[in-house]
């Protein structure tokens, strides 16, 4: 069983008296432990099927399944619980607390399951060596540089463990020599961790990371290819 299945989706917006489509009958499966790049052209509807991958938004119409768990049939609070365990996210802007240590911010999700403190420390901690991160876990993001601010984040999305890493343009504040680690690292969370790894974006250099390439237009899939490392 696919660990992301969405079946016939559609997604509506009302602006005023206005409906927008975002999404138009959309399909897609996504296996555990896959690389996918999600790339389009702005308006393509990239943002909507990232905000329901990532439950954070549910489908107007069609079924989204998350290991088997049909997002319409979840209330609320099992939707968030859902979102806390399975899916982490990395943002294009860090997304960072200014005042709060780089410790401090992998800490958070965790703080939010409940989690004790001193497992909180101890785990935030192994995360930041992870991401080679070691010696900065006092520093504030603003002693960092935006590639070290990025491997924050990225410890950040791993805190509760979750099977999904949902990044949305990873790079995108990113120069390439910057970027190109911070790629890797993705990487190695599918092929060391088995985690399943999906990259929003419009950087080919991140696309070439995927097993798949969806490419996404007028909130339709119109094409599914082998990514840049579909071999590996």
């Amino acid at each position: 069983m696919a660990l992301l299945e969405m079946k016939g989706i559609t997604k509506d917006y009302k602006l005023g008296k206005t409906t927008v489509r975002a999404l138009r009958g959309l399909d897609l499966k996504i296996d555990r432990g896959e690389v996918v790049a999600i790339m389009g052209p702005s308006g393509s509807g990239k943002s909507t099927l990232m905000h329901i991958l990532g439950v954070l938004d549910t489908p107007t119409n069609g079924t989204a399944t998350i290991d088997g768990a049909d997002l319409e049939s979840l209330k609320e609070r099992q939707l968030v619980t859902l979102r806390g365990k399975k899916v982490g996210f990395v943002f294009q802007t860090f997304n960072l607390i200014q005042t709060l240590s780089a410790q401090r911010n992998v800490e958070l999700p965790m703080v939010f399951q409940g989690i004790g403190a001193g497992e909180r420390h101890r785990r935030a901690r192994q995360l930041l060596e992870k991401v080679g991160l070691g010696d900065r876990v006092k520093h504030k993001p603003n002693e960092l540089s935006g590639g070290e601010r990025q491997r924050v984040a990225v410890a950040r999305a791993l805190a509760n463990d979750p099977e999904i890493i949902l990044a949305d343009e990873p790079t995108g504040n990113l120069d390439t020599e910057t970027g190109g680690p911070i790629l890797s690292l993705l990487k190695e969370l599918s092929t060391r961790d088995g985690k399943t790894v999906i990259l929003v974006t419009h950087d080919p250099d991140a696309a070439a990371i995927a097993n798949r390439i969806i490419r996404l237009r007028d909130g339709c899939v119109v094409a599914s290819s082998a990514g840049g490392d579909s071999h590996a």
